[in-house]
């Protein structure tokens, strides 16, 4: 087997300290225990405490201050030669004088005899091989306690299986030779315990060696392996063809790799093979691990000042007497640490080492002469100082993982490093230190470092992988952007955009350690437009479906209204309704139809998927330009609530390459090739409306072919948050309007044309399939005919103005189509005030009459007659305003009276109008006569006002009040006197039957209940009626005939009582009859 090269030296380090330890007892001299070291026998570590065995056969266990806890006999009269202890369980061999065979015994630390205080004897038993007894080398137990294994001086080595298993029970396994040398006696042996198996790891991640239990066993020519458990070879391997001495072999501190302690050098085996080897020549008699580190320990030796290592030297150098030192002889020991290479100790101990012990985490060192000492190791931070002060910093990174310390330890020692670097000049190296300490380091404490320009290159290195790391933020990819683009790298931009987009894609597919960007896309995106770098803003805006910076770059910035119109088109309704609110205006600047057809689809609920161009369109008519500036009122309306709109939320991604802005479209001012075009483009009707469309507000039908939705049950968008938009496009928002009340709710304007009504257009989506809020969808309505009537008002002005009279007459038109409803005498939901304001604000008349009608408002619309009467304008016609007086008054009197008065006022306010309506003042005084409207003295009052109406006008009409006012007298009159007569013969009455000196004759002889002939024994009451006894019931007090009458009186007086103490209900009476309620009260006696 080759031999790998041997390391160079090892640097020497001074890691550990050397401190005597005192008994507990006299601070003066060493722990008692170890004064008589001759008679120690061996020593080992243990879970429990340290254990020494001496040669009279008893063991101590002792505690941290090296007082013995428990002491016990193991072997009488015998001494213990070897102990081991795995988990509580202690097995000692040791001699007895019954026997030449070694006596194997197992002892349990954790428990005790009562009676004697020492741990309970588990088993007891002879190891014997053949029929010659052999000295015990060495042994092993595995830290399962499954296997023991015990090396013999004859070169057997004996194993117990199953171990732990026989521990408590009544049988002893007997040994099974597992190897023979009869020439090469152990020297060492070892168990490596199997890893646990991982069950979420594939085979190919874990080696079978480790999955196996082993035995390393070591003679003085050479190191075997055996392999126990499944699927493990019978044959052992040789791992090296040259041995060692007893005591130097050890199993390293994780019990994977026997540690082979040569005069050359010191060799790590594992089962497959020798592993690494550490160049260190000298004499060893002894290795032992503790932590990391391997100690060796050299035999004894005289020191001298020529000796080869440097530790010698001093030592003699050091020394009070350079003689005396060097006729002593003294051992060394020296600690390596084998994974970093160097050695971290290495000192002289007079008259040679006896033991050396790793307990508590401590290194103990037991002299010859039974001093202890301990090898207390330095903190790490003094380590790392000295290794700082020697700029050793790669050792003190590997130091500092090996020592456990955390990330942000190892980060600060590679941000020395750095620094260390960075003050000879090593701009590279540096950088390469300082990137490792990322996470750990602020990031401005290294670029405060390279913002000059020669060191650009390592600033941009650093930016680059604080990015990719995911550590970024947006000054930091703000600098970095900047570098890229004030240095004008296109391609290194290109390369940090697109490396991202892979990375991103491939965490996503979970291939990456991220699932964000490695940088700050916001502030990418702004870094890029502010430095002109609008493809690569608009890049990411769209490959990251950051909506809103797309639009914002390709509207304010590039200026593609096309493009950006397009992109709110494919990414649905709910983001386009947001985006439309705020970039609207400016898009209806430079793209007038295109965005009015994109405000009706949205507000519509028709799908916004791009339309297609229709045939011939290179000769289409040049779009309208936009229309003056409309009036004031509909602007309350351009304020609304945007809190009601839905949050705008991505349904679909965009990708590609951002698209070439298109150039605007030429403008025209003819407003029926605005609607011409607009119509080539809509997708619902295909057909033009013209100026004699017809409303109609029936039922929408189910959308045509090929017209989808885009999801299901979604609120279609007010179109209240646009009207802001139009302000400057006043026909394109007539438009806008009437196709969203059609689209939307099947309403549109008629006109009538001889009698003929056309109506060629269907609506595009019906109200079904939509989340619907009835109040917002009535307010919606409300605010569009309220907008569109005022909308129609100010263009039939401005066109009256440009001396379009005919243009002028047909939006009237439009707009008295809207006040007054269809033809079947249904209603468009404007609001009634809001009209009466605009129409007049507008001076529309026609239109003031209209609603004043149909809200109920006849006193007006007669006062407005009255006034164009009064105004003294000459009618050429036959009808004058006096007659519509006359004629509106014949419609609304009759349900409503009050206006009677009214006009007779009125009439009788000129001698001309009295001259030419006297028929008519009669016919009114008929009616407030007829119909009791005011009485003949109101009528008075109000002819006499003026002078215009004379005596005689009215003479005959108040000859007939008087007479029959005298007649009505005369007839309340005997009414009156009849009432008195009656009243005088009740009381008449009252007091013939309340007198008791007269008494009452009665000459009745017939029976009233049976008209017999009245016979003994009768009854007879004061009311005249009289009854034979058989004919009466039993206890009845009351005439028959009588007592429903009276019956009556009584309930009708119980009533009125109730009635008195109901206050509100009389209350209520007199507010609904007034005088009337008060005179029934007075009747019934409740007042």
């Amino acid at each position: 087997m080759n031999v790998p090269a041997a390391a160079p030296a090892w640097k020497q380090f001074n890691f550990f300290d050397v401190i005597p330890v005192k008994d507990a007892h006299d601070l003066a001299s060493s722990p008692e225990v170890f004064k008589s070291t001759p008679e120690i026998s061996c020593i080992t570590s243990s879970s429990a405490g340290v254990l020494v065995a001496d040669i009279h056969g008893t063991v101590h266990l002792l505690g941290q201050d090296f007082v013995p806890i428990r002491s016990w006999v193991a072997h009488d009269a015998g001494r213990v030669t070897h102990m081991v202890e795995r988990g509580g369980i202690l097995v000692t061999l040791g001699e007895d004088p019954s026997t030449r065979l070694p006596i194997l015994k197992i002892w349990d630390l954790e428990h005790f005899d009562k009676k004697t205080g020492a741990p309970l004897l588990l088993r007891s038993a002879k190891v014997q091989v053949g029929n010659r007894p052999h000295p015990v080398c060495v042994i092993a137990l595995s830290a399962s306690l499954s296997h023991l294994a015990i090396g013999m001086g004859d070169g057997t080595v004996l194993l117990y299986r199953q171990f732990d298993q026989t521990l408590f029970s009544s049988s002893f396994p007997k040994p099974k030779v597992i190897h023979e040398s009869p020439k090469e006696p152990i020297t060492g042996l070892g168990f490596r315990e199997p890893r646990p198996v991982n069950p979420g790891a594939e085979d190919a991640t874990q080696e079978k060696s480790d999955t196996l239990l082993h035995l390393f066993i070591v003679t003085t020519n050479q190191v075997i392996s055996y392999a126990f458990g499944k699927g493990a070879s019978s044959q052992p391997t040789i791992v090296d063809e040259v041995g060692c001495g007893l005591g130097c072999a050890v199993m390293d501190l994780r019990a994977r790799e026997m540690v082979v302690a040569r005069d050359e050098a010191i060799y790590m085996c594992g089962p497959d093979g020798r592993g690494a080897c550490y160049a260190y020549e000298g004499p060893k008699s002894s290795v032992y691990s503790h932590k990391t580190y391997a100690v060796i320990v050299s035999p004894p030796f005289y020191p001298t000042v020529t000796n080869a290592s440097a530790t010698v030297r001093n030592y003699v150098a050091r020394a009070p007497d350079s003689r005396a030192a060097t006729q002593q002889d003294i051992s060394k020991v020296t600690i390596f640490d084998v994974e970093n290479k160097y050695v971290a100790f290495s000192g002289p101990f007079k008259e040679g080492v006896r033991e050396v012990v790793s307990q508590w985490d401590q290194l103990y060192v037991l002299a010859n002469d039974g001093k202890l000492y301990l090898l207390e190791e330095k903190p790490t931070s003094a380590k790392l100082d000295t290794l700082f002060r020697q700029s050793r910093f790669l050792l003190a990174i590997n130091l500092a993982k090996t020592q456990g310390v955390d990330e942000a330890g190892i980060a600060d020692i590679h941000r020395q490093y750095g620094d260390h670097l960075y003050s000879k000049g090593d701009d590279d190296g540096a950088m390469t230190q300082y990137i490792k300490t990322l996470g750990y380091l602020q990031p401005s404490y290294v670029i405060r470092k390279f913002l000059d320009a020669k060191r650009i290159t390592n600033l941009t290195t650093y930016l680059q992988e604080l990015h990719s790391r995911g550590l970024a933020n947006s000054d930091h990819t703000t600098l970095l952007l900047n570098t890229y683009t004030k240095l004008k790298d296109v391609s290194r931009l290109d390369n940090f955009i697109k490396n991202a987009e892979k990375t991103h894609a491939q965490a996503q597919n979970g291939t990456g350690n991220a699932a964000e960007l490695p940088f700050d896309l916001e502030t990418a995106i702004r870094v890029c437009r502010q430095a002109g770098y609008f493809d690569h803003a608009v890049y990411l805006a769209k490959k990251y479906e950051r909506h809103d910076d797309y639009l914002k770059i390709q509207i304010e910035d590039a200026g593609h209204f096309k493009d950006a119109l397009a992109y709110m088109r494919e990414l649905g309704p709910e983001v386009a309704e947001t985006n439309l609110a705020r970039y609207g205006r400016s898009m209806l600047i430079s793209l007038p139809d295109e965005m009015t057809q994109m405000l009706i689809d949205l507000c519509s609920g028709a799908s916004l998927s791009p339309p297609q161009p229709p045939p011939n369109q290179e000769n289409a008519p040049p779009s309208p330009t936009k229309g003056g500036s409309g009036g004031s009122l509909y602007f309350p309306y351009l304020t609304y609530n945007r809190g009601n709109a839905t949050e705008p939320a991505a349904n679909s991604s965009v990708t590609g390459s951002p698209a070439l802005p298109s150039e605007p479209l030429p403008q025209s001012s003819q407003q029926q090739q605005q609607q011409q075009q607009l119509g080539h483009q809509r997708t619902a009707s295909n057909a033009r409306r013209s100026h004699h469309d017809v409303v109609t507000s029936s039922a929408p039908p189910s959308p045509p072919p090929g017209q989808t939705r885009r999801g299901p049950l979604k609120r279609r968008p007010s179109p209240r948050q646009y009207f802001a938009h139009f302000v400057d496009h006043l026909n394109h928002f007539s438009m806008f309007l009437e196709a969203v009340a059609w689209n939307r709710w099947g309403q549109q304007i008629e006109l009538e044309d001889g009698g003929n009504i056309a109506n060629d257009s269907t609506p595009v989506i019906p109200s079904d399939g939509f989340l619907v809020d009835e109040e917002s969808e009535k307010a919606d309505q409300v605010s569009v005919w309220n907008t569109l009537l005022e909308l129609y008002l100010t263009l039939s002005a401005k066109e009256l103005e440009a001396g379009n009279r005919k243009a002028s007459v047909i939006i009237k038109n439009k707009a008295l189509a809207i006040l007054k409803g269809d033809s079947r005498g249904q209603k468009f939901p404007y609001d009634q005030t809001h009209a009466l304001i605009i129409c007049s604000t507008k001076d529309f008349t026609e239109g003031l009459v209209i609603l004043w009608e149909q809200m109920g408002m006849y006193e007006d619309i007669l006062r407005f007659w009255m006034e164009k009467e009064n105004s003294n304008v000459e009618y050429a016609g036959s009808t004058r305003p006096s007659v519509e007086v006359v004629r509106h008054l014949s419609l609304y009197g009759p349900s409503h009276p009050h206006l009677y008065p009214f006009v007779l006022r009125f009439l009788t306010s000129t001698p001309a109008l009295l001259s030419r309506h006297t028929k008519d003042v009669e016919q009114i005084l008929e009616v407030i006569h007829d119909r009791k409207i005011i009485p003949p003295l109101g009528v008075v009052q109000v002819l006499s006002r003026n002078g215009v109406a004379s005596v005689g006008l009215v003479k005959g009409w108040l000859m007939k009040r008087i007479m029959e006012s005298k007649e009505e007298v005369d007839a309340d009159r005997q009414l009156i006197a009849s009432y008195r007569n009656e009243t005088e013969s009740k009381l008449k009455e009252v007091a013939e039957l309340s007198d008791p000196e007269h008494p009452r004759v009665f000459h009745v002889t017939r029976c009233s209940a049976c008209g017999g002939q009245l016979d003994l024994p009768s009854i007879h009451f004061m009311c005249k009626h009289s009854y034979h006894q058989r004919c009466l019931g039993e206890h009845e007090n009351e005439c028959p005939n009588c007592a429903r009458t009276h019956g009556m009186i009584r309930e009708i007086r119980r009533d009125n009582e109730r009635f008195a103490d109901q206050h509100d209900l009389f209350l209520r009476s007199v507010e609904e009859t007034g005088l009337d309620a008060i005179a029934s009260g007075f009747s019934k006696g409740v007042l």
